[in-house]
């Protein structure tokens, strides 16, 4: 598998902590030097380790707001 290559561009927010200390974050990553997106995904306390997650452009992401907003 190739490497991947990440920077966290801003720390956003914490959504939640596991039991085993991985924190649910919410934060603008740059992936392999793309623009950098809104990420949501579990990260180890040092941030060298990731869960799966999900990426939104800031589009996506007003629209998300905006649904939430509707309920």
């Amino acid at each position: 598998m190739a490497d991947i290559k990440y920077e966290i561009v801003q720390e956003i927010g914490v959504l939640s902590v596991s039991a085993k200390g991985w924190q649910k974050e919410l934060n603008l990553v740059s992936w392999n030097g793309r623009e950098p997106k809104y990420d949501l995904r579990e990260w180890s306390e040092n941030h060298e380790k990731m869960g799966k997650g999900v990426t939104l452009t800031k589009d996506e992401i007003e629209k998300l707001v905006e649904l939430l907003n509707q309920h």
